[in-house]
């Protein structure tokens, strides 16, 4: 089957093209640099980074899934870059677009990072998450360069589908209310997956009462398909939006298993 071609918002407010290549001056960008690690080192090239796209439904920011995040992967050797994307009443695709903006900037070295450019992901919250899983599969544009690609994905509780069991806020907030079924299924992620997305990280709980559990499956049920590394986590219980889920019981073995990922994939200093 054919994936959906994107389709454009009509009469919907935009994030306008950038007249400037995105800068530290910008309100909507923070950056934490790379801790360093007793008794390891990074590679010659810099650490990679991560931008960090914090959830909210597309209509709010929420702020313990964007600095407190981006200085936890700071202490495991990561640089972390948080964008706080264009909200409602802006429309599909301005959010994706500034992500994109940003991760090229990040990528040509316009943001003058001491970064290793050939490595940089996203770890996205349920509709960050939807967001870096369209940045992942280049969603929303047929002219995606080459500078726009997401080297790895970190998805958290994330929406995905905007047809199968959708959040409504998400699908209101990012397409309004009047969308039609085209649109809908153009940003159900699960069906943009191809065997160019990058390698992912998913976690969710069994009993999520906001965005179900069946958006992570279906994820990496697209991913299994086109035989893209992925690696799945379901916890039993816990309320949508935890974050860094810290103190959380069995919640909070997420960091830790995402950890082990990233060094398993080679994104982390490795010992001396």
């Amino acid at each position: 089957m054919n994936s959906p071609s994107p389709v454009p918002v009509a009469n919907a407010a935009t994030y306008p093209p950038a007249t400037a290549e995105p800068s530290f001056q910008d309100d909507d960008l923070t950056f934490r640099a790379c801790s360093a690690l007793h008794g390891s080192e990074s590679s010659e090239q810099g650490a990679p980074l991560l931008l960090v796209l914090p959830g909210g439904g597309y209509q709010m920011h929420a702020d313990h899934e964007g600095t407190l995040v981006a200085d936890w992967l700071s202490s495991i050797g990561l640089n972390a870059l948080v964008v706080r994307y264009p909200l409602a009443p802006h429309r599909h695709p301005s959010g994706l677009r500034r992500v994109q903006d940003v991760l090229i900037a990040a990528r040509t070295g316009a943001l003058e990072l001491d970064i290793d450019r050939t490595r940089i992901g996203v770890i996205g919250f349920s509709a960050g998450g939807h967001l870096a899983a369209l940045a992942s599969t280049a969603a929303g544009s047929a002219e995606t360069s080459a500078e726009a690609r997401v080297d790895l994905s970190i998805l958290a509780y994330p929406v995905i589908s905007m047809t199968n069991q959708p959040h409504t806020g998400s699908l209101t907030n990012l397409l309004g209310s009047d969308s039609t079924i085209n649109e809908q299924q153009a940003l159900s992620a699960e069906t943009l997956v191809t065997a160019q997305t990058p390698p992912t990280f998913l976690w969710h709980t069994a009993d999520d009462g906001g965005v179900p559990v069946s958006h992570s499956l279906l994820y990496a049920s697209a991913l299994a398909a086109h035989d893209v590394p992925f690696d799945l986590h379901v916890f039993e219980r816990g309320e949508h939006g935890k974050g860094l889920a810290t103190g959380l019981g069995a919640l909070e073995a997420w960091t830790s298993l995402c950890q082990s990922w990233l060094a398993g994939h080679g994104w982390l200093p490795t010992p001396r």
